[in-house]
C-alpha cells in the first residue's frame, strides 16, 4: 500500500506530525490505541471520518519509517 496518498505531514498541522490526510487524527495516535489493543472496528467506530484503508496506511508509514 502506498501509504503517501493517505498520510500527510504539515508544520502548519498538529505540529507536524502524520497525519490521515483530511483529518486531525495522527498516526502516533492510531498505532498508540492499536497497541493498548483497540481493534481496528473499534477504532472505525470512534472515528466515522476514518476508514481501514486510512488505518492500513498508519501501519504501512510506520513500518516505512522504522
Amino acid at each position: 500500500m502506498d501509504c503517501k496518498e493517505r498520510i500527510t505531514a504539515s508544520a502548519t498541522m498538529m505540529t507536524g506530525k502524520p497525519v490521515i490526510k483530511g483529518t486531525r487524527i495522527t498516526v502516533e495516535l492510531l498505532l498508540g490505541k492499536l497497541s493498548e489493543g483497540v481493534t481496528t472496528q473499534e477504532l472505525l467506530e470512534a472515528y466515522p471520518h476514518l476508514t481501514k484503508k486510512d488505518t492500513l496506511a498508519a501501519l504501512s508509514y510506520s513500518a516505512d519509517v522504522i
